[in-house]
C-alpha cells in the first residue's frame, strides 16, 4: 500500500539522524558518570552536606532521564517501523491510524530531542526567571502582561516544569504593571532565552467601548537562575533594601507583616522583589539570587569583565522594538519577526504552545538564518 510504503522509507531514512543523536548526546560517558555518582552517595558522609548531596542526586536524575529518553525514542521507532512492515505485508488497512499517530509522535521527539542538543551554552541547563513588564497604554498593555504571563505558566505546565510567581504589582483596574516568574526544569533557560524581548499584541479592545482596535506593547526579561555555589561579587553598599506587605493572595501571611522585599542595585538601577515566600529572610534570598541573576546575564550579554562595568539599560516598550506579533484582528496569526515562524491558531499559542517558536529561534541560532 502507497501510504504504508512512504512511511515506511520516511522511517528507514530517518535511521541515521536517530545514531547521529545518540551520539550528540553522549549517552555513554552520560552513564559512566552517573554510575561514579551513585558510587559518592553511598559514603557515610554523603548526606553530611545536603545542598552538595541534592546536587549530585539531580544529575544522576539528569543523566540517566536523558538517557531513558532516548531509548524510549529508539524503541518507538522500532516498534513502528515493525508495525508498518506487518501491516504492509497482511494488507491490514485498519492499523494506519494508529501507524500514523505513532509515526507523528516520532519525529516531534525526535526534533525535541535534537534541539535539545543545541543547548550548549554555560547557563542552557539552568531554571530561568521571567520578568513581565506592561508598556505604554494603561490597562490595554497591563492586560496584555498578565496575558503573557498566563501563557507561560500554561507552557510551562505543557511541559511538565514547576513554576513559581516571586513577585507581582496588579493593574489599577485589570491586568498586572510587572511580575516575575521561576520556571524550573531541565534546559528551561536554554528554551526561554528566545522569549526575551518586546511582545506585540494587535486586538480590539474590551476595554474600549467603541470597539476599536488596540496594539500594546509588554517586554519580557528572561535570565538563568544562578546557584548559590556560583561567586558573585555585590557590594552591599551598591544596595537599598526595602521592605513592605505583600499584595493578593498569598496564604495567612500576606499584608499582615512587612515581609516582602524590594532591592535596589544602586549602580545599574536594577530592581529586584520578592513576596511570595513566608519570612522576610526567604524573600531576602530569593530577591538577592533574583539580583544575582540579572547582573550575571547581562554581564554575559555585554561581555563585560566585571559586574561593576555593568550599565542599567533598557528598550523602550514601543513600535519597532517588537520580537513578535500577536495580531487578534482582523485576522488571527502570530509570527515571530526574528525567524519569520508563524502560527495562526492564536488560541493555542495563547494556552502556551510555544515550542514552533522556541525550536525555530534554536534552529536560526544554531545556523545563522535569521529571516531577513
Amino acid at each position: 500500500m502507497i501510504q504504508y510504503d512512504e512511511i515506511k522509507n520516511k522511517l528507514v531514512n530517518m535511521r541515521p539522524q536517530l545514531s547521529e543523536l545518540r551520539a550528540a548526546l553522549d549517552l555513554d560517558r552520560g552513564l559512566d558518570e552517573a554510575a561514579e555518582l551513585e558510587k559518592k552517595t553511598a559514603a557515610p558522609d554523603f548526606w553530611d552536606d545536603p545542598e552538595n548531596s541534592q546536587r549530585v542526586l539531580q544529575r544522576i536524575k539528569h543523566l540517566q532521564g536523558k538517557s531513558q529518553r532516548y531509548t524510549r525514542l529508539a524503541a518507538l521507532y522500532e516498534d513502528t517501523l515493525t508495525l508498518v512492515e506487518m501491516a504492509e505485508e497482511m494488507g491490514d488497512e485498519s492499523q494506519l491510524p494508529e501507524i500514523e499517530r505513532d509515526f507523528k509522535a516520532f519525529c516531534a521527539e525526535l526534533e525535541d530531542q535534537t534541539l535539545s542538543t543545541l543547548l550548549t551554552g554555560e547557563y542552557d541547563k539552568n531554571n530561568a526567571i521571567m520578568s513581565f513588564h506592561a508598556g505604554a497604554g494603561g490597562t490595554e498593555a497591563q492586560d496584555w502582561a498578565q496575558m503573557l504571563l498566563r501563557m507561560y505558566t500554561h507552557w510551562a505546565d505543557n511541559r511538565g516544569f514547576k513554576y513559581k510567581i516571586l513577585d507581582i504589582i496588579d493593574g489599577e483596574e485589570a491586568g498586572i504593571k510587572s511580575a516575575d516568574l521561576l520556571i524550573e526544569g531541565e534546559n528551561v533557560f536554554g528554551y526561554l532565552k528566545s522569549e526575551a524581548g518586546v511582545h506585540r499584541l494587535v486586538r480590539v479592545s474590551p476595554f474600549d467601548a467603541s470597539g476599536r482596535r488596540h496594539t500594546s506593547f509588554s517586554a519580557i526579561e528572561v535570565m538563568p537562575e544562578i546557584d548559590d555555589d556560583l561567586e558573585v561579587e555585590i557590594n552591599p553598599d551598591d544596595l537599598k533594601v526595602d521592605t513592605y506587605r505583600s499584595g493578593g493572595a498569598g496564604g495567612q501571611h500576606v499584608n499582615k507583616t512587612e515581609s516582602a522585599i524590594r532591592i535596589t542595585h544602586i549602580p545599574t538601577g536594577i530592581i529586584v522583589a520578592c513576596q511570595n515566600e513566608r519570612s522576610q529572610h526567604q524573600n531576602r534570598e530569593v530577591a538577592m539570587r533574583m539580583l544575582k541573576s540579572k547582573l550575571v546575564e547581562i554581564k554575559e550579554r555585554e561581555h563585560l569583565d566585571k559586574i561593576s562595568d555593568i550599565k542599567g539599560v533598557q528598550k523602550s516598550i514601543e513600535w519597532g522594538s517588537q520580537i513578535r506579533s500577536y495580531v487578534f484582528m482582523p485576522y488571527t496569526l502570530v509570527k515571530d519577526h526574528r525567524t519569520g515562524f508563524e502560527n495562526g491558531n492564536i488560541g493555542a499559542v495563547m494556552d502556551g504552545d510555544l515550542d514552533g517558536f522556541i525550536n525555530a529561534y534554536l534552529r536560526a541560532a544554531a545556523t545563522g538564518n535569521w529571516a531577513k
